[in-house]
């Protein structure tokens, strides 16, 4: 059994290097979906919209040839808020033959975690903080202490880069601060950010996200809480002129990795003299 926690001292992980950013565009790893286009959950923010675009396990494992070097190994949660990866192991154990994994699993339990661990290079963790959230946004039953014994399963097996979505509850930014308080309490390898945007067809359609300069405080915040520790920007987030101010923004706070920066942001990190290293795949591997 493999403990994850976040070094102490002065120890410097291996993936923050001061000075340094990571520009990600992850055109090697292929998203796919266990339960292809169907979830039971019908989230506000998202509503199975993103699910449309992933690739069927069925796909994934008929692809030859030159292709994916990973896997975002994800899908539609059931009312329990699970992605049901385990009525497709034998596949996702053959996927496994084919490339890293990232999984993203929903809410776990010990024996999922364990599973995992076994075929998994890293898990991509949901962090959820707030009874509201879970109930308004998700439509579950679930509490705090639900995703929390969650992750502290996950982290016995595998790395886990939790993940907050800045603006979650319709655009507001309410939990995402004591998110951070308790994953400083518990550790974290890394911390992914992503941003909440506006997407047709669900019920927070008509919201609007979070200005830039706000989500930029909470990045900021991440910063001074783990000083160390490999922080990333998403590749969920809002486009266009949103995007370029908050990728800015975010270089200007000491994220170390952004997917799909726009140009106006490689243009100042460059300006900003840091060293540029481009990756091809999902920003969590």
């Amino acid at each position: 059994m493999r403990t994850f926690r976040e070094p102490a001292g002065g120890h410097i992980p291996g993936d923050f290097i001061p000075g340094q950013v990571e520009f990600v565009f992850p055109r090697l790893t292929l998203p796919v979906s266990v339960t292809g286009r169907s979830c039971a959950l019908n989230c506000a923010h998202c509503g199975g919209h993103y699910l449309q675009g992933m690739a069927s396990l069925e796909e994934a494992l008929g692809r030859r040839g030159d292709g994916p070097k990973s896997f975002l190994v994800s899908g539609g949660c059931n009312r329990q808020g699970r992605v049901p990866h385990r009525e497709r192991w034998a596949e996702l154990e053959a996927l496994a033959l084919r490339g890293s994994l990232n999984f993203h699993p929903g809410l776990v339990d010990m024996e999922d975690a364990a599973a995992i661990g076994r075929i998994a290079r890293v898990v991509s963790f949901d962090f959820v903080a707030d009874r509201a959230v879970i109930e308004e946004v998700y439509g579950l039953d679930a509490s705090p202490d639900d995703y929390l014994r969650s992750y502290r399963c996950l982290r016995r097996y595998n790395r886990v880069v939790p993940h907050i979505c800045i603006g979650i509850m319709g655009g507001r930014i309410e939990s995402e601060y004591r998110a951070l308080e308790i994953l400083r309490r518990e550790g974290a390898e890394a911390i992914s950010f992503i941003v909440f945007r506006p997407t047709p067809d669900t019920k927070f359609a008509g919201a609007a996200p979070p200005p830039p300069g706000e989500v930029a405080k909470v990045l900021a915040e991440a910063r001074v809480l783990f000083p160390r520790t490999p922080l990333y920007l998403g590749c969920m987030r809002p486009g266009g002129s949103y995007r370029e101010d908050l990728d800015c923004l975010a270089l200007g706070v000491g994220i170390n990795k952004i997917v799909q920066p726009t140009a106006a942001a490689r243009r100042l990190a460059l300006g900003m003299g840091l060293k540029v290293i481009w990756r091809e795949e999902c920003c969590a591997l």
